[in-house]
């Protein structure tokens, strides 16, 4: 037998037995995924077995009316109604009250509308005094929005924010202000979404890489005003 059948039998068999190890080894990796699948859990798998973890610190907080404001997120007839959203609903004589506070220390108040809303449908406790601007944008009102220039413009370190959904609009708008480096502080008795969105928000907020250093959790009764 010449050299170059030699090479050809050998070379022909080498071509198979690398074939069949491969296809062998596929074989082997595609059952190992295949033959447990329970042992593969995802957090769907073990939903049920997660346990909350303990509520969040609700801290008393001391504004300075003079570098602070009040953003109002959403409070909009096709958000908040007893329908969709009844806790927004119950919210709204709250976010009426401090509303009422912060203009009484001149306070920069903005508001807020999802991507389809109008001015008109923004809830009476709730709407916008003369002067006061309402951005327009999905949930994180900085997005396409002159919001961030005014309130530079206004020399606003700390923002307060309230509004719907907390899952939403409040927790997209605080994490995009505590990324421009401003001090959050969110009421939880002003936010509004289900139980667990609120829940989670409240989780999120505090312990979230973009948001824990610049979020403070308070309530609207535990926030005082710099004399």
């Amino acid at each position: 037998m010449t050299r170059g059948k030699q090479f050809a039998k050998h070379g022909s068999r080498w071509m198979t037995g690398t074939l069949v190890l491969a296809a062998l080894l596929v074989f082997a990796i595609s059952g190992a995924f295949s033959r447990e699948p329970g042992q593969i859990k995802t957090i769907l798998d073990e939903w049920d077995a997660v346990q909350p973890p303990a509520p969040p610190e609700i801290k008393p907080v001391t504004l300075d009316p003079a570098d602070t404001a009040f953003l109002v997120l959403d409070i909009q007839q096709s958000t908040c109604n007893e329908q969709q959203r009844p806790r927004c609903v119950q919210s709204v004589p709250r976010i009426g009250r401090f509303l009422e506070q912060a203009r009484a220390q001149n306070v920069p108040v903005a508001h807020s509308l999802t991507s389809t809303g109008r001015p008109e449908d923004i809830l009476a406790g709730a709407k916008p005094a003369p002067g006061e601007p309402v951005v327009r944008s999905s949930v994180d009102k900085f997005y396409s929005t002159d919001l961030d220039e005014f309130l530079k413009e206004r020399g606003t370190r700390t923002v307060v924010i309230a509004g719907t959904a907390a899952n939403g609009a409040v927790l997209h708008t605080a994490t995009g202000a505590a990324m421009r480096g401003y001090r959050v502080i969110v009421p939880v008795d002003l936010m509004s979404a289900d139980l667990y969105a609120e829940q989670y928000t409240a989780w999120h907020l505090v312990n979230a890489p973009g948001t824990r250093r610049q979020t403070t959790l308070t309530r609207s009764d535990l926030i005082d005003w710099e004399k």
